[in-house]
């Protein structure tokens, strides 16, 4: 069915209007309600009707185009349940079959009680209304069922089109409009059932200030089905239609009351319940009725996920997976009546929302926000987002509350992203064991000057600037291994390792890990962008580090897993967008390195992030210039999370901050979001089997190890020169005397086929020839000559006491 809503452009007189709506009356009169000798003398009263009245009746549509109604979206997580309604109109759309039957007599009965009698239109009422109009009244009542759903009709197109005037053209209280509806109203009835009729207007009209068709109006009102609906709930509902903020229970109970029983007179006179039936229903009080439960519009109703929900609705409406146009999906989102079930974990999410209001509670005194982003490895999933403010707007009551998402960019509902500290170190790292260095590697760990020449920037040659890093007070040495540097996280290590590479190679491993500026701008490839200067969001830094647990396979983050439209049909979703970003052997050797930063070692930046039950993990901690970001960044093999925290407005020092009554000199990465992320890690996968990483090829730990020659035997100046040849650092030590001729090699350490990287230092030991012959021994003393003992002689006093041992207080004692 296909027409415009509006009737033909010609001028129509008060009076041709006036005899059309009389044909109208004829017309409906065919089905003996009516006559058309009744009718026909007030047409000739007027005269003949003209050829122009017969072509304006021609010109008025007679077909109606019926648009889906709109319908409530509603967001689910994976679990099912309801996180958020999204609507233009709350309605949900019913079949009749799932309306109680005392609704569908209730409307009938007060609106329409001839409803299955006549044609579309009541010639008894129209006839009414024209008299009471002709004599100066307005032109009101009449209207059947069908007119009603008419109109109803085309402002709900009105409403789907947005446009004003073809909704004003709907309700205007004019003849020409009531003729439109009337004329549509009889070729409806050609077309479609009475029940289809009824169907669409108990589903289109509205029963409540916001309530659109009874299945909204039942929930809203009762906390219950349409199907389940009883005399006097049906009634009730069945009078609000009328107007409905005058008859709203909620707040008009006294006016409500009144026009339910209204209703109820109305069903009984006509004999649709008993008179004991209407006795118990208008007996029964109407706050005893309600139940009232609210259908909240928007993400604020998701609680804690408000953010994430956000987030969902952001990817609809800008996703053209879901509409070729921004106009076609926010249509179908606020009015298509979709299911859309995402990946959020409601356990998890609980987890990391109380984790994170635990270390920062919402609205402390510090302002110090703090936001946490967890993903599944290898599919990209998001299972958790939470931060420690309320969804909404500021308040005096709530100050942090915001509808700023921190976890994410602009472009998303957030906001610009914070400098990432030495959490970008990672990328470092893996561009290191990239270009074939090796964790063991020694790297010059206190130089302070990188003059702007010394960068290697293929993709932007005049980026670089001169560079004066520093280390944390306390923090490193003249040179020290890779895989040490990593685990107390030396700044002046990773930027020797950066500036003897390419500075682009590390920024591609960011962006090819999902790394992400808030902002929407590529990575800055800067000197100071390894250790953080970029602004990244935590939610793309939970995705790097996913890549990394999932073993090289980048996934793209996926909030939504399935939607149905209307009719329970399945759309076709997008799927995740995964790719191999890194070599696993790669992988390995990172993983290795970050396994070692959450440890209780001393030095390890990680520990507070250690798992209770030994559970294996990894992860790196950052911290921003003047401590204004902390991050902790970290993952096992099932699961990858980030955690930030810092100021929303930017780069504001967190010195000597009191955080929920403590005070803090300092907010490192290993501290609060460490603390958070172990929190959180260790009650999401509760319950869930320990999953090891795999081991580190040796190559990642040693490179592509050679052996040591045998230079045994041969010169010094040979054995460096074969040592040399073979890729190693020949180190002269002390001799040692050895059965070699004096100046050969006597030995080396390490020995000859021991297996080290290239480059190692071997030590030469050179001979100093056979140790000379041990001096003769001196001959021995003669024995000293015996003498006789002395002769026994009485003693002249008693003996000594033998426990004294002769000591008289001569010596020491």
């Amino acid at each position: 069915m296909s027409s415009t809503p509006s009737a033909s452009g010609r001028a129509v007189r008060p009076l041709q209007l006036l005899v059309m709506l009389l044909a109208f009356v004829v017309v409906a009169a065919t089905g003996g309600l009516l006559t058309a000798a009744l009718v026909m003398p007030a047409v000739g009263a007027v005269g003949s009707v003209s050829q122009a009245t017969t072509d304006l009746f021609d010109d008025l549509p007679s077909e109606l185009a019926i648009p889906q109604p709109s319908q409530q979206s509603v967001i689910l997580d994976a679990n099912g349940s309801v996180l958020a309604t999204i609507y233009a109109d709350n309605r949900v759309v019913v079949p009749l079959e799932e309306i109680s039957p005392y609704v569908r007599d209730a409307v009938v009965a007060i609106e329409d009680r001839r409803f299955y009698d006549h044609k579309g239109i009541d010639p008894e009422g129209m006839l009414r209304a024209l008299v009471n109009n002709l004599a100066g009244g307005p032109l009101e009542g009449a209207s059947t069922l069908t007119q009603q759903y008419v109109k109803n009709v085309l402002i709900e197109a009105g409403k789907v089109a947005e446009d004003p005037e073809a909704i004003a053209a709907a309700t205007e209280t004019t003849l020409g409009r009531k003729l439109e509806e009337a004329r549509l109203a009889i070729g409806l009835e050609q077309q479609v059932s009475k029940d289809d009729i009824l169907a669409g207007y108990l589903n289109l009209a509205q029963f409540g200030p916001s309530q659109y068709g009874v299945q909204a109006a039942a929930r809203y009102y009762y906390s219950k089905n349409a199907s389940e609906l009883t005399i006097p709930e049906s009634a009730m509902l069945a009078g609000i239609t009328q107007s409905p903020a005058r008859h709203d229970p909620v707040r008009n109970p006294e006016g409500a009351k009144i026009r339910r029983d209204t209703v109820l007179a109305t069903m009984r006179d006509q004999g649709f319940i008993t008179q004991e039936e209407f006795d118990a229903a208008v007996a029964l009080p109407i706050e005893e009725m309600l139940n009232v439960s609210a259908t909240p519009n928007g993400c604020a109703a998701a609680g804690n996920a408000a953010y994430f929900c956000e987030y969902v609705v952001k990817d609809l409406l800008q996703n053209d997976a879901w509409g070729a146009s921004a106009e076609e999906r926010r249509q179908l989102l606020y009015r298509g009546g979709l299911v859309i079930k995402t990946t959020l974990d409601p356990g998890k999410q609980q987890a990391a929302f109380e984790s994170v209001t635990a270390s920062v509670p919402i609205n402390d005194a510090s302002g110090i926000k703090m936001a946490l982003s967890s993903v599944e490895p290898g599919t990209g999933k998001i299972l958790a987002m939470a931060q420690n403010t309320n969804f909404g707007s500021a308040t005096e009551e709530d100050p942090s509350a915001t509808r700023v998402n921190l976890n994410v960019g602009r472009s998303m509902g957030g906001g610009v992203g914070f400098q990432s500290g030495s959490t970008f170190k990672i990328f470092t790292l893996i561009e290191w064991l990239r270009t074939g260095h090796t964790l063991n590697d020694q790297v010059v760990s206190n130089k302070r000057m990188y003059p702007r020449e010394s960068w290697n920037i293929s993709c932007n040659p005049t980026y670089a600037d001169d560079y004066e890093p520093n280390n944390l007070e306390g923090v490193g040495g003249p040179r020290m291994s890779v895989l040490e540097a990593t685990r107390q996280s030396v700044n002046l290590t990773f930027v020797e390792m950066a500036n003897q590479m390419d500075l682009c190679g590390v920024l591609d491993n960011a962006a090819r890990m999902g790394v992400e500026r808030g902002d929407g701008q590529p990575l800055q490839p800067n000197p100071s962008a390894v250790l953080g200067s970029n602004n990244v969001t935590p939610l793309s830094m939970a995705e790097a580090v996913a890549t990394l647990a999932a073993g090289g396979v980048s996934c793209e983050p996926v909030a939504i897993t399935a939607v149905t439209d209307r009719a329970g049909n399945e759309m076709p979703a997008p799927e995740a967008s995964c790719s191999q970003a890194l070599e696993p052997e790669i992988v390995n050797g990172v993983n290795h390195a970050l396994q070692r930063v959450v440890t209780n070692e001393r030095g390890s930046t990680g520990r507070n992030a250690v798992q209770p039950d030994g559970r294996p993990v990894a992860g790196k901690t950052g911290t921003a210039n003047d401590d204004s970001a902390a991050w902790f960044v970290g993952y096992a093999p099932q699961l990858a999370s980030a955690v930030w925290m810092g100021h929303q407005e930017g780069n504001i020092s967190m010195f000597d901050a009191v955080i929920a009554g403590t005070y803090n000199e300092f907010v490192f990465g290993g501290s609060y979001p460490a603390r958070t992320w172990g929190a959180y890690t260790a009650r999401a996968l509760a319950g869930t089997g320990h999953v090891g990483f795999p081991a580190a090829g040796e190559t990642a730990l040693f490179g592509e190890r050679v052996g040591v020659p045998e230079v045994v035997g041969r010169s010094v100046a040979d054995a460096q020169a074969i040592l040399a040849a073979a890729g190693l650092q020949p180190v002269v030590g002390g001799a040692v005397f050895s059965d070699w001729q004096a100046g050969a090699v006597a030995a080396t350490n390490p020995a000859a086929g021991t297996r080290v990287s290239p480059g190692s230092s071997v030590v030469i030991v050179p001979s100093a020839g056979p140790a000379p012959a041990p001096a003769p021994a001196p001959a021995p003393e003669p024995p000293p000559a015996e003498e006789p003992p002395p002769a026994e002689e009485p003693p002249a006093q008693p003996p000594e006491d033998p426990g004294n041992s002769g000591n008289r207080g001569e010596g020491d004692g």
